[in-house]
């Protein structure tokens, strides 16, 4: 008789029944029984982890290419769920896996949802436009000298229900404002995807943004009807406090107290925005847990001091609830004038969470607190999980929490009675681990996204935070009080001072020989696997959370051996780079923008600035044709690319394609241009999107995976043609 064992609710644990017989059901009995008794021990760790088998789901819908394959996965997570919650005997290993199952169904059924309930037309080919809508969105650019609107064409004019469009400064007309009715020519175009393999898919946010097209505005722009009065009262009011600040404090300090202040980011110099990059300080920039937690905080110490000022209030009065109450409310505040984004919501949500458990005398800080605000956001917003935003705000979130609740950090921060040099001294290196510790969390995330990391940010932030949240906000929040007596210029003397001074670390910092680590687009194995590990070493406590370190080390090092492609090309096939030998970069066209050039060079994993195909060695271009000899694998490629709309003799044409192995095109090629190995011209890159190609094989990487029916994919790949797909 095979063995048989069942769940014995008041043990806790999984025991082998009398009457079973053989080695096998033994040893899994035994299994069993220690999964339970591990799980028994990290019973109160297990609702940390819903959130992150909703995002499983999430990442599943993202993943899968159509509905297929999305409705299968559905059925497997609830029939999964079934199971684990039916198990006989009630252990609280099926329990697990049946709440973990549900929440993936969940997590797949609510961005499949909120895809479908976001879909709007879209522009389907790029079209100059005269029309006439209503502005929804007016964001400010002074850095690059321009205004971004979000427009709602009238129902007549044939385009989607949002466009987004850029105007110049200099056609920006008297009376733009949310409300206004404007009629304008423009230049549209669909929302673009990613121009090569893991670069930002714009087509993707758009979508969920409900936005059709975006394009520039042409001059003559007029507006036909003024904007309502006090049609958006916070809207207005953080437009006029962004012009103030930067009226009050011009230059970078100013736009950077201005993003501090009211989340705008569009009047910092683009220079020092990539500075911020360099040096790990970015994260200042956007309004996330960081300000929100400053403005919550210093709220409720002033609201403290002042009522402490009254003996009757101080009597009669629950000043901690009270200063609680004006924290949240301050919070609130200061989410909704920032533009509601999702990381301040998140960042808000967690405020108030805290807010609450000081009131009812709770532990304020803990991982569960962290759990709340992920599942508060993945089920309003499921869509934020592939971006970088939410990703990063939570990994630094729960490493530091993860971490504080560890006994050797409680050790460190622990307020004792030990002298003040060594009490000091443990706090600088509580606070050195902590930076290190969210800089080892954030540096994957930085890699898949931005492909560069920098390698000095945790030394940086030790500085830059306190100096962000205890000298330049206070400052700047007092130089806005007193400017309604028309005393702020000192204060504003001094936030100038000290803005200038962060940014001068930034400038410094990312100056530095070796300050920015650049790699590659990642493989989302290698991404997928440092998470997992990470997640968990993070959310377990016994010693089993060293098992996180081998996925997390495999990850690391799978993603640090991927190499990086020789070629890339654009969706449109204008712009080629080919990676030479010694790590550098050539660009086929001299005239590539500063956007072109910095995305291809940090897919490329190349931190230098790009040169031009023109001079690069082993490499001949004319106005029209640009040829060139690649050496890789014990072979030379030969590379023909066109860079002109300008036609070429058709017999001179097919005899340079049959001599070449690769040619790249904007334009459509005839049939009888045929080169040894690959013709990337309109025809095919209509069908992959962008290409990332590795000659040391060969293989092509595309930016479109074959059968995506995900709703921004303009196009299904065609057949043969893999998202990772190789090439023989």
């Amino acid at each position: 008789m095979a063995s048989r064992f069942g769940f014995a609710p008041s043990m806790g644990a999984w025991r082998l029944k009398e009457g079973g017989s053989g080695a096998a059901g033994r040893a899994v009995a035994r299994g069993v029984v220690s999964v339970e008794h591990w799980l028994e021990a990290e019973r109160d760790q297990l609702m940390l982890w819903a959130p992150v088998a909703l995002g499983l789901g999430i990442c599943a819908w993202f993943l899968l290419p159509d509905p297929a394959r999305w409705t299968m996965f559905l059925l497997l997570a609830a029939g999964t769920a079934l199971a684990g919650l039916a198990l006989p005997g009630g252990g609280r290993a099926g329990r697990s896996i049946g709440w973990g199952a549900g929440l993936a169904a969940i997590g797949c059924a609510l961005i499949w949802a909120k895809a479908e309930r976001v879909a709007a037309p879209r522009l389907t080919r790029t079209s100059v436009a005269s029309f006439a809508g209503t502005v929804a969105v007016v964001d400010p650019v002074p850095a690059r000298a321009m205004t971004r609107v979000i427009l709602q064409p009238d129902a007549g004019a044939g385009l989607p229900p949002r466009v987004r469009a850029n105007i110049a400064v200099a056609d920006v007309p008297a009376g733009l404002a949310p409300g206004a009715r404007l009629a304008l020519r423009a230049r549209l175009l669909p929302p673009a995807e990613a121009g090569v393999p893991g670069s930002y898919d714009y087509a993707r946010v758009a979508w969920f943004q409900r936005i059709g097209a975006t394009g520039k505005a042409l001059p003559g722009i007029r507006v036909i009807r003024a904007a309502p009065p006090r049609r958006d009262g916070l809207a207005s009011l953080r437009a006029r406090m962004s012009a103030h600040i930067q009226a009050r404090l011009p230059g970078a300090a100013g736009g950077f107290a201005t993003a501090l202040a009211t989340g705008d980011q569009g009047a910092l110099p683009l220079a020092d925005a990539e500075a911020m990059r360099r040096s790990g300080l970015a994260h200042l920039l956007s309004v996330s847990g960081l300000h929100v937690t400053a403005v919550v905080a210093a709220t409720m110490l002033l609201m403290l001091r002042l009522l402490a000022l009254s003996p009757w209030a101080a009597l009669r009065w629950p000043l901690p609830l009270v200063a609680a109450a004006a924290g949240a409310g301050a919070g609130i505040f200061y989410t909704l004038l920032t533009g509601a984004e999702v990381p301040t919501i998140r960042s808000c949500v967690a405020a108030l969470l805290v807010l609450a458990g000081v009131a009812i005398g709770r532990e304020a800080v803990t991982l569960r607190l962290v759990a709340t605000g992920a599942l508060f956001v993945l089920i309003f917003w499921p869509e934020a999980l592939a971006g970088p935003s939410f990703q990063l705000s939570f990994a630094a979130v729960t490493a530091i929490v993860a971490f504080a609740e560890w006994p050797g950090a409680r050790w460190l921060f622990a307020a004792d009675d030990a002298g003040i040099v060594r009490r000091w001294t443990r706090h600088l290196i509580a606070l050195l681990a902590t930076g290190l510790l969210v800089e080892a969390a954030l540096t994957p995330i930085a890699l898949y996204h931005f492909h560069k990391a920098g390698l000095y940010g945790a030394a940086a932030n030790i500085v830059a935070i306190p100096l962000t949240t205890f000298v330049i906000m206070p400052l700047g929040a007092v130089a806005l009080l007193f400017d309604l007596v028309g005393l702020g210029a000192p204060f504003w003397w001094m936030t100038g001072m000290a803005g200038d001074g962060l940014l001068w670390l930034s400038r410094t910092v990312a100056a530095l020989p070796g300050s920015v680590r650049a790699l590659p687009a990642m493989p989302d194995g290698a991404f997928a696997l440092m998470i997992a590990g990470g997640l968990w070493i993070a959310l377990w406590r016994t010693r089993l959370r060293r098992i996180g370190l081998v996925p997390l080390l495999i990850g690391a090092g799978w993603a640090l051996a991927t190499p990086p492609p020789d070629l890339l090309v654009t969706g449109d096939g204008r712009h080629l780079a080919i990676r030479g030998t010694d790590g550098s970069l050539a660009l086929l066209r001299p005239r590539a923008g500063a956007y072109v050039r910095a995305m291809l060079g940090e897919n490329a994993g190349v931190a230098d600035p790009a040169g031009d195909l023109d001079v690069a060695p082993d490499s001949a271009c004319g106005p029209d044709l640009c040829v060139s000899a690649i050496r890789r694998g014990g072979r030379t490629w030969r590379l023909l690319a066109t860079r002109s709309p300008y036609p070429v003799t058709i017999g001179a044409l097919n005899r340079a394609c049959a001599a070449a192995d690769i040619v790249v095109s904007e334009r459509r090629l005839p049939k009888t241009c045929r080169p040894r190995w690959l013709k990337a011209d309109r025809g095919l890159l209509s069908r992959t999107g962008g290409l990332a190609i590795r000659l040391d094989g060969p293989s092509v990487r595309t930016v479109r995976r074959a059968g995506d029916l995900h709703p921004w994919v303009r196009q299904p790949c065609a057949p043969g043609w893999g998202g990772r797909g190789r090439i023989s």
